[in-house]
């Protein structure tokens, strides 16, 4: 074949597989079967091979990449990005229409568009040709993950007009694909997804773009920025139209509408049936239509005045009891667990639910076999609402607590005033387990490779006991154990190795002290650096010494702590058994960090985080917020001074609005520091 002959030939290929594949992956159409693309493809990739110089940006062949040699180049956004305000309520949805028309008198149009639960992404493309893709990020400036982005075969490398453009979407998992991914992690005993949305932005974040082409990513484009003077649509109707007709994908389930009575249905009926989708979404976008309605209402500090998110309450759904199971926590609390049929809900595969305690299963009658009414508290924690007992057989079975330990058989105990029984074995198998994987998690020493199965391999095969015993592993014995070959056992020393430097609340709270927290592990580790004799000599010896040498009454006046976890700390300090252990952390060499701290103008502040932040991690934040003095805490209460409220928050910023707490965006959190 000649130059000229092969170069037309490319060209053809190229229009007819990209032609093929909008219709297949965009318009989901399929023109010829699937082996017939595939067949195309093949030749096209063996006539680039042979014919190197005919490869263009927008061929088919380009969209797997070679793998990224480190982290994501930060890259500023040609718009500046803003999040929408959340509401959770049709009142809600009134009162902001009456602010707007305060401002727009005149007559107005919506758009209601499904919130897709996935990964805000920008896409550029120049005269055309996809060039680059940012994750949100601050708003301003974004990382760079064109490589993963442009394995996604919805997303258009070239579009259907020679445009220098910006363009926003979702990318999401859609459910059928993340049953498939966890049943692949599950199978390769890799950690799971906890819903789609999770494997989506940890899939965007592959350095190795393979692994991303292979996950079956999806995007919906709804929002388009132009270069220059050109109009492409009046209205946010118009411009999703345009969208579609550049060749991407937008999602069609969206609606115009003239009355809030239409929004509020609109609402109402995607609550019903948001089940039916093949993704997941978590509420409803409304825009204002007109969009020099929208130039005129303009922005706030944080967010677009022409437009609000209404998120749905928690998803409710039915499961059936299979089985009730106990599980020892490592204060030897013992849980009762339901296990229940998978189900998906709010968005991730549930088949196991806290039952709490006795009582808890007694109230609400619940019974081995039952029908039952599940939901994600806070859209997190799944937990049993109620029993149907309409739909009970006669069949189902009470479950009554047993008088011995589910693991080592001891007796266990519910003393008068708990809720909880307890295992009276202080040395239980699952106790012991379970400290070592509160010890070697990332609030703790952060041992990378030392999961629940790799702790329990270890534990059953003698080589650890307790966490101190990690430190004294060698790599021979841990290469002798099925789930370890040699790149992995070099990565856990490493860790292990890391980890042995370590901050001192998060030694504190890696201790697992009952009732001693994250926060309060900080507030004890505040005090502590205050002391003179400890800061000259901050090791694990001193540190004994310094709070055997507290009274009680010392221990429970020190800010955060409190008479409960004062007592506990006093007693575990004061148990030989545990000073040995010390001692033993010591031998192995073991060192405190007394971080500096950054100042004292957040003292007595509390926050509560929620949501996805983009720029940060939610310890780092929380790490920010206790380097300036300030206290997390898990809940939103009338002592809460700010709620942090990134991506997708739920439930907490709700109870944030109805109790008047400040609420900071994630661009207004970092200010702070």
């Amino acid at each position: 074949m000649s130059k000229d002959e092969a170069k037309k030939r490319i060209e053809k290929l190229r229009e007819k597989i990209n032609d093929l594949n909008y219709k297949y992956f965009v318009l989901d159409q399929s023109e010829v079967d699937e082996s017939v693309r595939d067949s195309l493809k093949r030749e096209l990739i063996e006539l680039e091979s042979e014919f190197p110089q005919y490869i263009t940006p927008d061929s088919p062949t380009q969209r797997v990449g070679s793998v990224l040699s480190g982290k994501f180049k930060k890259v500023p956004h040609k718009y500046q990005k803003k999040s929408l305000s959340d509401v959770f309520g049709y009142e809600e949805i009134r009162e902001w229409h009456k602010r707007i028309r305060k401002m727009v008198p005149e007559e107005m149009e919506f758009v209601c568009e499904l919130k897709i639960d996935g990964l805000n992404i920008s896409v550029q493309y120049e005269k055309g040709i996809f060039v680059r893709a940012l994750t949100r990020g601050d708003g301003k400036t974004g990382e760079n993950v064109t490589h993963t982005v442009k394995t996604i075969q919805s997303v258009p490398l070239k579009l259907n007009e020679e445009l220098d453009i910006e363009v926003s979407g979702e990318v999401f998992l859609p459910k059928k694909s993340f049953i498939r991914l966890n049943e692949e992690q599950e199978k390769k005993g890799a950690a799971l997804f906890a819903n789609p949305r999770n494997a989506a932005a940890g899939t965007i974040r592959q350095l190795d773009p393979k692994i991303a082409s292979g996950r079956n990513l999806d995007m919906f484009f709804y929002h388009l920025n132009v270069e220059g003077d050109k109009q492409y649509a009046k209205t946010q109707e118009g411009a999703l139209k345009t969208l579609r007709k550049l060749g991407l994908k937008i999602c069609e389930y969206y609606k115009k509408v003239s009355s809030i009575d239409e929004i509020v249905s609109f609402c109402e009926d995607w609550g019903k049936h948001r089940d039916s989708l093949p993704f997941e979404i978590d509420g409803i976008v409304i825009k204002v239509n007109d969009l020099d309605q929208q130039k005129r209402l303009g922005f706030t500090a944080k967010a677009p005045r022409y437009a609000i998110a209404y998120k749905f309450p928690a998803q409710e759904v039915s499961s059936r009891i299979m089985n009730i199971i106990l599980q020892v926590g490592r204060t030897g609390a013992i849980t009762p667990v339901a296990v229940m049929k998978p189900t998906l809900v709010a968005g991730s595969v549930v088949s196991r639910a806290t039952l709490h305690n006795e009582d808890e299963i007694k109230k609400k009658d619940i019974r081995i076999g039952d029908t039952v009414i599940i939901r994600k508290a806070g859209d997190v924690i799944p937990e049993v609402v109620e029993v149907i007992k309409d739909l009970r057989q006669g069949t189902e079975r009470k479950f009554e607590f047993p008088s011995e330990c589910p693991m080592c058989g001891s007796p266990i105990e519910r003393k008068k005033g708990m809720a909880a029984y307890y295992c009276t074995n202080k040395k239980c198998y699952a106790v012991e387990r379970e400290k070592i994987s509160h010890f070697v998690s990332k609030k703790g020493f952060n041992i990378d490779g030392l999961g629940e199965k790799v702790v329990t391999q270890l534990m059953e095969g003698g080589l650890i006991r307790d966490p101190a015993d990690i430190f004294f592993l060698q790599p021979e014995e841990v290469m002798g154990l099925s789930l370890f070959q040699e790149k992995r056992t070099k990565k856990l020393f490493k860790s292990v190795e890391e980890s042995k430097k370590i901050d001192l609340d998060r030694f504190l709270f890696a201790l697992g002290i009952r009732y001693l927290g994250e926060q309060s592990s900080f507030d004890f580790a505040k005090f502590l650096k205050q002391i003179d004799d400890f800061r000259e000599s901050a090791d694990i010896k001193t540190l004994a010494g310094t709070v055997r040498d507290f009274s009680p009454v010392r221990i429970k006046n020190i800010d955060g702590v409190g008479e409960k976890m004062g007592a506990a700390i006093y007693d575990w300090f004061h148990d030989e058994s545990n000073i040995e252990y010390l001692d033993k952390l010591q031998r192995a060499g073991v060192e405190l960090i007394l971080k500096e701290e950054g100042g004292d103008e957040l003292e007595g502040k509390n926050f509560v985080l929620t949501g996805t932040l983009e720029s940060m991690t939610r310890d780092q934040a929380k790490g920010l917020i206790k380097s300036k003095g300030g206290k997390v805490t898990s809940s939103v209460t009338k002592e809460t001074d700010f709620l942090v409220a990134g991506a997708s928050a739920g439930s907490k910023l709700k109870k944030a609005k109805e109790l008047g707490v400040k609420i900071i965006e994630e661009e207004d959190f970092k200010k702070l520091f």
